[in-house]
């Protein structure tokens, strides 16, 4: 197994954790065969925590747990019902986060092939015995109990951090995701790129993209996107994110190390499958604008639309086996198959307008 990571090289591996980041490539965070995901997730589930810290930054409340063999994850806290949806007046830049969904995100990039999701799963946790114990000083002020004698919190952020709004157990019991982190920054540092498709974040303008369709004959002439696989990949991503319904992928980030001939790595999707049965047109509007997907992502999309499996039953084969399942409830599963459907017609528009190898592109990949 080669190592690309150099402080690796020379270390005797020993952890889940250090495998997985040992075995990030230049393409994927990990392969479909790769033996220490199962195991990682299972640390994930069972592994005692020994330290909780709130994580700087970010609108809403996040926690960096470390473990007793030093593996650190990003715990998401469940706020409210799998049955309850975004709410009609929310923008999509102050809904909720919702912990359910980083776990679907991560084992829809399964199903799909990409690998490029951090493994995720999902945890029943005892607020005071895994989290209240081990909080640092300014987390462990915001723990009090309920009217209805249930242990919560609400810790720091910029929205929904607040007594009115805090995150509490039945009675101390609280379901949570867990995301792997990435290998820190001295071991494998990572880029931040702007997605040119980004959306304003204001409550009274549009995006560029929104009001005018060219901005793709833009992005193709400048770099990263003007040659290689970026672009192709950025179709990837919107796929990725039409299915799952996230309208927040303001940013994206890559592996220094491996150069612009690399992946995005595919992370924060609290604010997916919120609106079940409504399909946000405006997700895929790159597919749309540049008319462009890879062949090897469009001929997934045909397999699932034909099948014998769909989508939706794929996702389930690795989403049926977490300890908090079901993730998602039926709607979202039928929204999953009802949108691979509405991808593939964009592809068929885009075929009668333009040349077959301007439009699925096979890179190879």
């Amino acid at each position: 197994m080669p190592c690309y990571f150099k402080t690796y090289q020379s270390k005797r591996l020993s952890t889940g954790w250090e495998k997985f980041h040992q075995g990030i490539r230049k393409y994927h965070l990990y392969s479909p065969d790769d033996d220490v995901i199962p195991g990682l997730l299972k640390d994930l589930n069972r592994n005692p925590f020994v330290d909780v810290d709130m994580k700087e930054g970010g609108t809403q409340l996040k926690l960096i747990i470390t473990f007793q063999d030093e593996g650190i994850a990003l715990l998401k806290p469940m706020r409210f019902p799998r049955t309850q949806e975004t709410l009609i007046n929310h923008f999509y830049f102050t809904d909720y986060e919702r912990h359910n969904a980083e776990i679907a995100a991560f084992h829809l990039d399964r199903a799909l092939g990409f690998y490029r999701v951090p493994p995720t799963t999902g945890r029943l946790v005892n607020i005071s015995s895994e989290l209240k114990k081990f909080a640092d000083r300014k987390l462990a002020k915001t723990f009090f109990y309920s009217p209805a004698g249930n242990l919560c919190f609400h810790g720091s952020c910029s929205y929904y951090c607040d007594t009115s709004h805090a995150i509490c157990g039945q009675p101390d019991t609280l379901e949570v995701s867990l995301a792997t982190f990435l290998p820190p920054e001295e071991v494998a540092d990572r880029k931040t790129w702007r997605n040119p498709w980004k959306r304003s974040y204001s409550k009274h303008r549009k995006a560029y993209w929104e009001v005018y369709d060219d901005l793709c004959e833009k992005v193709r002439n400048r770099p990263p996107y003007n040659k290689g696989r970026r672009l192709l990949d950025l179709m990837d991503l919107t796929v990725f994110d039409f299915i799952i319904g996230n309208m927040d992928r303001h940013h994206y980030e890559t592996f220094i190390e491996f150069g612009n001939d690399t992946f995005p790595i595919h992370m924060d999707h609290g604010r997916a499958f919120g609106k079940p049965n409504k399909d946000e047109m405006t997700i895929i509007a790159p597919v749309l604008q540049c008319c462009l997907i890879r062949y090897s992502t469009y001929m997934k999309l045909v397999k699932f639309y034909i099948g014998p499996q769909k989508l939706s039953e794929v996702w389930r084969h690795f989403a049926d086996s977490e300890s908090i399942a079901p993730i998602l409830l039926r709607p979202h599963l039928i929204a999953m198959d009802r949108r691979v459907t509405i991808i593939l017609q964009i592809i068929e528009k885009c075929l009668q307008d333009n040349p077959v190898d301007k439009v699925i592109v096979d890179d190879g990949i």
